[in-house]
């Protein structure tokens, strides 16, 4: 589906962006793999969630909703396996954590997901898996989805170093190691988003943590977790989209509420404020308000290392097509295993939008139009990504309009992205 956005001349609000995609996974899995009902408040309406919540659902637990809170029901004597295919459709989080739980459920685990999914790579999570005592098995050297797991009656506890960085393969040993017999350990030498050792610790699972220099070392002794009253903050990730679209926009004032503040999770706002954004930042315990207005931002260097997901890269790409100078992406190659090659599309959208650019290794630059300039109307293929849907409407409501080939790709995550910008006007 395509779609226009057009130019928006002022963008006055306030915004609440939905619930944390990380934790919404998470406190789903926790909720089912405990014995009882648990509660979860502000659980994100996007695709990627419903494939987890139907996932649970085919492994034995129940759910239901009334009014904005969803309740899940997780059987006494536990999860079991499904005779269905388990639908992962978009969601890298949903494969990879439910990898780690179909692990230490007895019993053979079919797992698929959408074209885009299937080129992301599986080894990361069969090798561990494997060294616990499941099997994952599935396509070519880099274990594609389709994947058959053969789930073990007992794994064994592994410490095991993370060769790169990750909180979705972290978590994936975790949850395995709910089932293992002995300890769990994960180490990893750039400390990754922290949800699932704080949840999993909430739930009553004994998780010790501690950083060592740039890293963390997380080790869990297996247990079952309690039920609980989940309450899940507002998505960072998708908070970014509206900070950075008040800063770029010459008449722009944007407040977000409620986002989800750890370390890990809000490195984009030291990104906005380093190249000059006016960005004020309150933390409560429901989490920070960020609000931004029109600024001119100036070219900066972003390394991988204060954001660790990368997912903040192609809005903050926008960013940098607006600014004035040159600026350096460091250390990025992650970013070509996401949903999409965010590597190359990073790039090919600074070009829609009339930026130089190149790339060395896994760095790439973007050399800003400056704030004089507004960008021109362009189009753009998303190429199944919803970041790059509501990267591009962003650009396009700063700039001159856009048309977006793909944009129906944002339902994975923001459903109601649109009309959250277009509440802004």
């Amino acid at each position: 589906m395509s779609r226009h956005v057009e130019r928006v001349e002022h963008l006055e609000g306030t915004i609440k962006v939905p619930g944390d995609k990380s934790a919404s996974h998470r406190a789903l899995m926790l909720s089912a793999l405990a014995a009882g009902e648990s509660s979860i408040e502000g659980l994100s309406s996007g695709h990627d969630v419903a494939a987890t919540s139907q996932i649970m659902v085919q492994l034995g637990a129940e759910r239901h909703d009334e009014g904005a809170r969803a309740y899940v029901v997780g059987p006494p004597d536990g999860l079991r396996a499904s005779d269905q295919v388990l639908q992962c459709a978009n969601s890298g989080t949903t494969i990879r954590l439910v990898s780690g739980i179909v692990s230490g459920i007895e019993g053979r685990h079919r797992l698929e997901g959408d074209a885009s999914l299937s080129r992301r790579p599986m080894d990361r999570v069969a090798i561990p898996l494997g060294l616990m005592g499941a099997q994952v098995i599935g396509q070519g050297e880099r274990v594609t989805a389709p994947l058959e797991i053969l789930g073990a009656s007992t794994l064994h506890g592994i410490d095991y170093q993370v060769p790169t960085p990750s909180a979705q393969v972290k978590s994936a040993i975790l949850l395995a190691g709910l089932f293992a017999v002995g300890s769990t350990t994960v180490r990893e030498a750039l400390r990754t988003r922290s949800a699932t050792e704080d949840m999993l610790r909430a739930a009553g699972v004994d998780v010790a943590s501690r950083d060592e220099g740039a890293g963390r070392v997380v080790t869990l002794t297996p247990s079952r977790p309690a039920p609980q009253h989940w309450r899940v903050p507002s998505d960072p990730s998708q908070a970014a989209f509206f900070c950075v679209l008040a800063a770029i926009h010459p008449d722009a004032d944007i407040t977000v509420v409620e986002v989800e503040d750890s370390p890990e999770r809000i490195g984009f706002v030291n990104v906005l404020r380093r190249m000059g954004a006016d960005l004020e930042r309150q933390s409560s315990e429901a989490g920070s308000t960020l609000r931004v207005r029109s600024s001119l931002l100036s070219a900066t260097e972003v390394h991988a290392a204060e954001i660790p997901s990368v997912d903040e890269v192609p809005i903050l790409t926008v960013a940098a097509a607006a600014a004035t100078g040159v600026s350096a992406f460091r250390d990025m190659g992650e970013l070509r295993l996401k949903e999409s090659d965010r590597f190359a599309g990073a790039l090919r959208l600074a070009q829609a939008l009339g930026c130089r650019v190149w790339s060395e290794g896994d760095d790439f630059f973007v050399e800003g139009l400056g704030s004089s300039r507004r960008f021109e109307n362009f189009s753009f293929d998303a190429g199944l990504d919803h970041r790059f849907v509501m990267s591009s409407a962003v650009a396009g409501a700063a700039g001159q309009g856009c048309d977006i080939i793909g944009a129906d790709t944002v339902a994975s995550s923001y459903p109601q992205f649109f009309d959250h910008l277009a509440s802004l006007r």
